[in-house]
């Protein structure tokens, strides 16, 4: 169940603030660990509120924080918690808002832009490279197709169902294909693919690569399951969910370079649906759906 309650106040101790939150980042990862799945890698047990990542204004700061924060906004990473009208955040993951960007493209762009900077920093895209990104109308993957674009690479956007994939073209995917169709992959060779699918279709999308495969997406239940043997025979380098988990000093970085391309105009989230904090619960079934498109968000 994911039900409101009241709670004590937060106190910010040594190296914290308590962020007044507006905006709450959802992932649908938090859907998965909701029902139970993943607690041997997350260490996640009952009751416990989610939220990885907010949006908001610095209330107080604790011990060892320069109390110049406080009336800041800015974007933090918080270990949970996220899901409230106030959050802990180690100061370390705390970047103030850069001027003319606003609060919801900043939560939008929070978790998902750095990991989008990561894999396409780490595929080492040349002009002309054919990407396939799975999972393209989703928040990770939608950020994926613009920075592919962006490097000159010929991107195939794989997506379900005709709303998905319009919104893959609109983002500047030269092919789109429906992987619910049998036989998607056929025609398809890719240098670098991004899978943010997993399970089954990851494994088709493995198919198609000649040079580095990408496995961070478990909206499946798991990963795409590769055979190693078969990669090194082809050629193909493999890299999985490490290329984003980040320390919260590097995770800083990518996040001030996320906003800066933000506030430039060259990169943007796709926002598909806002939620009051109060239907968190809501959010989480728009998303296990899989009906929404991008980014699914909480207003406080």
């Amino acid at each position: 169940m994911l039900r409101v309650e009241e709670v004590p106040v937060p106190v910010a101790g040594p190296g914290q603030v308590v962020v007044g939150v507006v905006v709450a980042d959802t992932l649908f990862l938090e859907t998965q660990l909701r029902s139970g799945w993943g607690t041997e890698y997350f260490g996640l047990a009952p009751p416990y509120t989610p939220g990885t990542g907010v949006a908001g204004r610095v209330l107080s700061t604790g011990e060892g924080v320069d109390p110049g924060w406080v009336g800041k906004e800015v974007v933090a990473g918080v270990d949970g918690g996220g899901y409230a009208e106030q959050a802990l955040a180690p100061i370390e993951g705390v970047v103030e808002l850069p001027a003319g960007l606003d609060m919801q493209t900043a939560a939008g762009l929070l978790q998902i832009g750095p990991a989008a900077f990561s894999l396409v920093d780490a595929a080492k895209l040349r002009h002309g490279d054919r990407v396939l990104v799975t999972a393209a109308a989703g928040g990770l993957g939608t950020l994926l197709v613009q920075l592919a674009k962006a490097a000159g690479a010929h991107v195939t956007a794989a997506a379900r169902g005709a709303e998905k994939l319009r919104l893959a073209e609109e983002l500047g995917a030269d092919t789109v294909v429906d992987y619910s169709t049998e036989d998607w992959t056929n025609g398809i060779e890719a240098d670098v693919v991004f899978d943010g699918v997993g399970g089954e279709i990851g494994r088709a999308a493995f198919g198609t690569v000649t040079r580095h495969f990408f496995a961070h997406g478990i909206p499946s239940g798991g990963f795409a399951a590769v055979d190693p043997a078969e990669a090194e025979r082809r050629g193909v380098e493999l890299t999985g969910i490490e290329q984003v988990q980040f320390t919260r000093e590097s995770l800083a970085d990518l996040v001030e370079r996320t906003l800066a391309e933000a506030v430039a105009g060259r990169l943007k989230p796709v926002v598909g649906r806002t939620f009051p904090l109060a239907r968190a619960a809501d959010a989480h079934a728009t998303m296990e759906r899989r009906t929404v498109l991008g980014k699914t968000l909480l207003l406080v």
